[in-house]
């Protein structure tokens, strides 16, 4: 990698007699640069003056074979500190305002003087020692300003309130700087220190202080000031080796005028303050014409009646523990043995929880009850045989309850033209009997038929689908649901007859009923939570899917998982088919808490698991067969080259499970993955397998041959 070098340029660091501004002198003087060392001399508090300070300094650059000479003129005189660059070097490059002092006191007991001599230092000498440089800059077509702010003069802090003033007055100093020199290539940033210097020796700890040195922010710096860095107007924050830029963003907000003649009220303000306050999803404007330009439509949509982001609708959702509970037995929850899902399905469970993605319910309920839909598309009329849950996101901001009322807050975000149909985009706000928000949504509904409306195609207020890591999944997950699967998922609300009435699906072009998308989605959760969190739904922060497939209830779900940090990308698959039903998904996670089921659960998703549950439905379709072979069979399913699931066939009492027998087994049988869908379609032969090693056969090998007729499966395995 090529240095960064500053070979010919004149660089003024105000303040340079020690701490920060020191570091920077040497790291600029270190890269060719020729620097002026400014500094007074004075105190932390303002008072006095010597020569030492910049000359020790001056000193230690010279005896490092650098350049630089001393100034030590105070920076309110900021005149004569860029004199000095241009009457020894002859240009000036980069100013680097960093020269600062302390008055704390709290509020009530600061003084004019105390006030009056922080501004002048701070504020005003910085704005006169880039005045005096900024015309020179200009006419070379070159110049990088550096302000420093401070976290104080960002958020404020206690006994400093004339340094928090004039920390953050810095900042508007820096951005209108930014934009009047932009043309000449004159950048000016600011830099928000925390650093270990005279200012601050007393304030933090020893052992801190050490961390928190100097020479870790030099280079930050050095970098905003060299040509090629393009930044400006930026805000940047350094501390012991972190760095990361602070911008200025506002909340989405709430426009509480549906019309130009409508008129704003207090109780309006009250009941829409959670919006108002809601910082979650920020807008960020990169300059006054956005922000103006942004007023000027809010303004445009109250003329033509067209606002999209007021309110549209209100609804309740009442609940309680019988409601949970029923929508867990609906996305497949089960006691069944190995299940670890009690604590969904007993109320008087120590740790009894509702699945997060029980709170898309209420948002659904309001959409499907909402007239506004219908009417969001410009000149269309759509009904509900056209709409589509196309993409579905959900965040769950506090504690989720397990009873009680939410009231539903429901907006057109978007409307976008697809042509073949159109995608309503439709947040849905759900809060509590306290204004509490407790959850949010956001579904994608698509129209179909209703495009071509002359709309904008892409939007910015989606919140977009991730695609899945290229590599193979970390982990699979799967379960077959039931034939009665939408039957029972029918009764948390969505009454849809296309999901029972056999007559609907024909119509609606199926060639029997579908599966909801909303249960795929809770199967889907529910299965991650249990591998990546323990069943822990505490941890639960966010999700969001798009729906690509219809499932048949009885089919079995693989659900493909990636970790990524603290994000679960996922992919769900229909095992019979190959088909993906659900894409471009992700779960996050406040943390991730595998558990030792993880690595159970981890051997599931094998090609196998089909055969299996295949095995599970003959049996169960004719137990008298199964009983006429006889025998507990134990079979052992390896993955490479390790034994990662067993399944049991107990023949006398017609039952077949994953794991291993109550009692001995006749015979034990040990096959890769792989060649057990081989061997059930037909294209290895037993005998061929067990031969070639492939097929291990311990105990009763005879009794094997009679599991021929039970191991074939149809052509859709």
């Amino acid at each position: 990698m090529a240095e960064l070098r500053f070979d010919g340029r004149v660089i003024v660091v105000t303040g340079a007699g020690a701490g920060l501004g020191r570091s920077y002198a040497h790291e600029f003087a270190s890269r060719g640069a020729k620097v002026v060392v400014n500094d007074l001399g004075g105190t932390r508090h303002g008072d006095g003056s010597s020569s030492s300070a910049a000359d020790i300094v001056v000193e230690e650059i010279r005896r490092s074979g650098g350049t630089a000479v001393a100034d030590y003129n105070s920076v309110v005189d900021g005149d004569k500190v860029i004199k000095t660059a241009l009457d020894h070097f002859g240009r000036i490059d980069v100013v680097i305002n960093n020269a600062g002092i302390l008055r704390d006191k709290s509020f009530s007991r600061v003084s004019d003087q105390d006030w009056d001599l922080i501004h002048q230092v701070h504020l005003k000498g910085s704005f006169k020692t880039a005045q005096a440089a900024f015309p020179f800059m200009k006419k070379q077509g070159y110049g990088r300003i550096i302000m420093t702010s401070s976290t104080a003069g960002l958020f404020g802090n206690f006994g400093q309130a004339n340094y928090s003033a004039a920390k953050m007055g810095l900042v508007g100093l820096a951005k209108a700087i930014a934009i009047e020199g932009a043309k000449n290539n004159v950048f000016c940033n600011v830099i928000v220190p925390t650093a270990g210097s005279r200012l601050t020796e007393d304030i933090f700890p020893p052992e801190i202080f050490q961390q928190l040195r100097p020479e870790f922010i030099a280079p930050v710096v050095a970098y905003l000031c060299h040509e090629s860095c393009k930044e400006n107007g930026a805000i940047v924050g350094a501390s012991g080796g972190w760095v990361g830029n602070f911008a200025i963003a506002s909340a989405k907000g709430a426009l509480l005028r549906s019309s130009i003649e409508d008129k704003v009220s207090v109780e309006k303000v009250r009941d829409n303050w959670a919006k108002i306050t809601d910082i979650s999803n920020p807008v960020f404007q990169q300059s006054i014409q956005e922000a103006t330009m942004d007023i000027m439509e809010f303004l445009n949509q109250l003329k033509s009646g067209s606002n999209k982001d007021c309110q549209i609708a209100t609804d309740s959702f009442q609940f309680n523990n019988k409601d949970v509970i029923l929508y867990a037995l609906g996305v497949g929850a089960s006691l069944a043995k190995g299940s670890d899902e009690l604590k969904y399905l007993y109320e008087s469970h120590e740790e009894f929880s509702a699945l997060p993605s029980f709170f898309i319910l209420p948002a659904l309920q309001v959409l499907l009850t909402s007239a506004e839909i219908s009417k969001a598309i410009p000149g269309k009329e759509v009904n509900l045989t056209q709409i589509l849950h196309g993409e579905q996101y959900l965040e769950i901001v506090k504690e989720m309850p397990l009873e009680g009322q939410l009231f539903q807050k429901v907006e057109i975000a978007e409307v976008l033209d697809k042509t073949s149909g159109a995608s309503v985009v439709v947040n849905v706000d759900s809060f509590d009997t306290n204004n509490n928000l407790i959850v949010r949504n956001q579904i994608v509904v698509f129209a179909v038929g209703a495009g071509n409306f002359g709309g904008p195609r892409n939007g910015t207020k989606l919140i977009s689908c991730q695609n899945k890591p290229s590599r193979k999944p970390d982990l699979s997950l799967t379960q077959k649901t039931s034939a009665e699967q939408a039957a029972l998922y029918r009764l948390s609300g969505d009454l849809n007859p296309l999901h029972i009435d056999p007559n609907m699906a024909l119509i609606s072009g199926f060639d029997t009923p579908i599966l909801h998308g909303m249960c795929t989605l809770g199967f889907s959760l529910r299965l991650i939570l249990r591998a990546y969190t323990g069943h822990d739904v505490s941890l639960f922060k966010s999700l969001k899917v798009r729906f690509t497939k219809p499932v048949i209830p009885g089919q079995t779900l693989r659900v493909d998982t990636w970790k990524e940090g603290n994000r679960i990308h996922f992919e769900t698959v229909v095992v019979e088919t190959n088909q993906v039903v659900i894409s471009g998904a992700y779960v996050d996670f406040k943390s991730i808490k595998m558990t030792p089921s993880a690595n159970k659960l981890a051997a599931s998703g094998l090609k196998s698991d089909a055969i299996f549950e295949y095995i599970i439905e003959q049996v169960k379709a004719d137990p008298n067969k199964a009983k006429s072979v006889g025998g507990i069979f134990l079979y052992k399913v390896t993955k490479d080259g390790k034994v990662v699931k067993q399944w049991t066939m107990d023949l006398k009492n017609a039952k077949v499970y994953e794991g291993e027998p109550e009692s001995k087994p006749n015979t034990t049988l040990t096959v890769s993955d792989e060649d057990m869908l081989l061997l059930s379609e037909g294209k290895l032969q037993p005998q061929q397998a067990f031969m070639k090693g492939k097929l291990k056969i311990t105990g009763n090998i005879m009794m094997a041959q009679k599991l021929t007729p039970l191991l074939k499966a149809n052509s859709k395995l």
